[in-house]
């Protein structure tokens, strides 16, 4: 019977009633995960699909856990379901993982070429191509889709979402440059090649003012919001609605695409291969 449906059959199950088997299935999901072979969400047809039930079995991973002391005779106490422990990466996988206080929880794939740059954190259901830098004090939400070549800046905020579990991630296609201080929340896509300039928020419910093709991007009822393929974004401002906020000049944040990437974008973003 295929992965899918048997872990379907713990579904259902009460928590009082998972015995050694159930959690042995359990243990191969999470190792199909860690290993990419399953993901919360897959690119189809220039599209992207949720997988469902792969974050309904994320959560049930918690619901089977029990808490556990993770210090492992360190001088910080942790404690955690242990079912969803720290990722037990070697040399072997190809993650340059350096030293300084970063974690990559089990049950996310990391890809053989990423660097991560301490402190930095992976949350379960992650997935993160070939080529990736993950920055200082950069986060990777669970379920979060990063593409390859792509560079999370430093204290760049990928958001997780793990419900509702039919709820699209968050998306960073190929070749996307997070800036420093960045924000993606709430289901958005940032196609390949995108940029975002330091200090850009963008949520599923922010409006993004495109200069150059005299357009507005919003998320709607049947889509996300989504960053167009090679879009430069800054932090920028829209004026507030209503006659109150015209008299006092209150405007209200807005991601403003300036231009789309070029030669010269290229050259200033372009990430140096002695580094990797």
């Amino acid at each position: 019977m295929p992965l899918r449906e048997r872990v379907e059959t713990l579904l259902a199950k009460d928590a009082a009633a998972f015995g050694p088997a159930d959690r042995a299935l359990f243990a191969e999901f999470r190792t199909a995960l860690g290993r990419g072979e399953v993901r919360a969400a897959e690119p189809v047809n220039g599209g992207w699909r949720v997988n469902a039930w792969v974050k309904r079995a994320i959560l049930l991973g918690f619901r089977m856990g029990t808490l556990v002391d993770m210090s492992g005779g360190g001088p910080l106490p942790f404690f955690d379901k242990d079912t969803w422990p720290v990722k037990p990466l070697t040399v072997r996988d190809g993650v340059r993982l350096v030293p300084g206080g970063s974690a990559i929880r089990d049950g996310a794939y990391v890809a053989p070429g990423v660097v991560c740059i301490p402190p930095m954190y992976v949350n379960v259901g992650a997935y993160v191509d070939e080529g990736t830098m993950i920055d200082s004090h950069a986060l990777v939400g669970s379920c979060a889709q990063i593409g390859k070549r792509v560079h999370l800046s430093a204290a760049a905020q990928i958001g997780g979402v793990l419900e509702p579990a039919g709820a699209l991630p968050v998306i960073i296609e190929d070749d996307v440059l997070v800036g420093g201080g960045c924000g993606v929340y709430e289901g958005t896509i940032v196609r390949c090649g995108a940029v975002l300039a330091a200090g850009t928020i963008v949520t599923g419910s922010t409006p993004v003012v495109d200069l150059v093709r005299g357009t507005v991007y919003r998320r709607t009822d049947a889509a996300p919001l989504e960053i167009p393929a090679g879009a430069v974004v800054v932090p920028g401002s829209r004026p507030a609605s209503g006659e109150r906020a015209a008299a006092l000049g209150v405007s209200l944040y807005a991601p403003v695409i300036v231009k789309y990437r070029d030669a010269k974008t290229s050259a200033a973003t372009a990430l140096e291969e002695a580094l990797r």
